[in-house]
């Protein structure tokens, strides 16, 4: 009877526009404080003992990174070389978009911030530039997907913490599949351009790519260090995030001389403001697992796919489709929070790898942002470029095709999505 009530007053809430993360975590509190034998308190000593790990310093510092990125510029030197690879082909400044986006991906980990940050510059350039608002804000949202998936990642390292999985081999996985959904996504705006007859930069001289290049290079050595270190093991994810802070600030206040010490108030409290969003949510999550716990829901789901559960194909489908719903309402931290400890036991008894399941519901979830009513990043987008969000979602929708075609690929065929990384590292799966 309890549980129909607190699913009841979940849905309420939910519908009623109130935070996943406050909802969470007053589900928890009323759950907790109903059920025999565990005391009121444990809401609050599992929610600290939540954030309580060293391992999650890195998701504010980060988000740091993006922000200080961001303020001091650095998306704009990348966007400006992406034009001078990219921009001579038909519906340049959307190739260019996707690809600054795989760039910011390699220093963010937060999908969020790179559509703020890039959207910003490019999307009211593009449509001066003649591109339609749908575009501009379908290419933006989307594209900024990837940087949940090309490391470093929040979610992979959320997810590490959750399983015990190698954080330097989700890391590894996750870059083909990044790869592949840019590349598609680049596809998919070629057509659009020729049908749509898209402008095109001219051809950037050597001499020009060259400059750009050197401007750029500080910036585009950021992922290179930051994914290199963490891989080979020379420092850990908190620390990488760490040093990327520390870098963004030295490159921008010093080499591009894009930043001041006035701007460093407004970027700690933006940093903390979103970071607060992320963590509290985790906390709240952490003391409602404590509640599934007690009613031994994971036991429970684990008897369920062990009895009608027996084919990894059914079960990976079951995945996706559960995590694609999931994402049209909530976040991908407190999803894997609530979920993955459930179905982790029944993914390892069919012979799936942790990596590979982290991998397919990272991507999954990703598809989230992009997806009414909560899609965070189409929100941002579509805020950027003054257009409602039904029509934002017109023109991303041929973008999530792409990703829903690699998500399949890396699901269904991991030996040959990921045999590059699998070269890197024989025993990733």
């Amino acid at each position: 009877m309890l549980g129909f009530i607190l699913i009841g007053i979940f849905i309420l809430f939910m519908s009623i526009g109130v935070p996943i993360a406050f909802v969470i975590a007053i589900i928890a509190l009323l759950g907790i404080s109903a059920a025999p034998y565990i005391p009121t308190v444990t809401v609050v000593t599992k929610m600290f003992n939540g954030l309580n790990s060293f391992v999650l310093l890195a998701v504010p510092l980060f988000i740091l990174a993006a922000n200080l990125m961001n303020r001091g510029q650095i998306s704009q030197k990348l966007i400006n070389f992406s034009i001078a690879i990219v921009g001579h082909v038909r519906g340049g400044l959307a190739h260019a978009n996707i690809l600054v986006s795989m760039i910011f991906a390699g220093v963010s980990g937060a999908s969020q911030a790179d559509t703020a940050g890039v959207g910003k510059v490019l999307i009211p350039n593009m449509i001066e530039s003649g591109y339609d608002k749908e575009t501009a804000v379908g290419v933006t949202a989307a594209s900024s997907t990837i940087g949940v998936i090309i490391p470093p990642s929040i979610p992979m390292i959320i997810y590490a913490g959750l399983t015990n999985a190698s954080i330097s081999s989700l890391f590894i996985a996750g870059i083909v599949p990044g790869v592949l959904i840019g590349l598609g996504m680049m596809l998919v705006v070629y057509i659009l351009a020729i049908k749509k007859g898209y402008p095109k930069y001219e051809r950037a001289s050597l001499k020009k790519l060259f400059k750009l290049f050197c401007e750029s290079f500080p910036a585009l050595l950021t992922p290179i260090i930051i994914i290199g270190g963490i891989i080979t093991g020379f420092y850990t994810a908190t620390e990488a995030a760490a040093f990327a802070s520390l870098y963004t600030f030295l490159i921008s206040m010093f080499f591009y001389k894009t930043l001041k010490l006035k701007d460093i108030p407004d970027i700690l409290v933006e940093t903390l403001t979103l970071s607060c969003l992320s963590l509290f949510a985790l906390a709240a999550a952490s003391a409602l697992g404590e509640l599934l716990g007690y009613y031994q829901i994971a036991t429970i789901a684990e008897q369920f796919f062990t009895t009608y559960i027996t084919q990894k194909w059914l079960f990976m489908s079951i995945v996706i489709v559960f995590f694609l719903l999931i994402g049209t309402f909530m976040d991908a931290i407190p999803a894997m929070i609530l979920f993955i400890p459930v179905i982790l036991p029944t993914a390892l008894k069919l012979g799936i790898s942790p990596i590979l399941l982290g991998i397919v519901t990272i991507i999954t979830l990703a598809i989230g942002l992009v997806t009414p009513p909560y899609g965070l990043c189409l929100l941002i987008a579509a805020q950027i470029g003054e257009l409602s969000i039904e029509k934002s979602f017109k023109t991303t929708a041929l973008f999530i095709l792409v990703i829903l075609v690699v998500l399949i690929f890396v699901a269904f065929f991991p030996n040959i999505a990921f045999f590059i990384p699998q070269k890197m590292q024989p025993n990733l799966f």
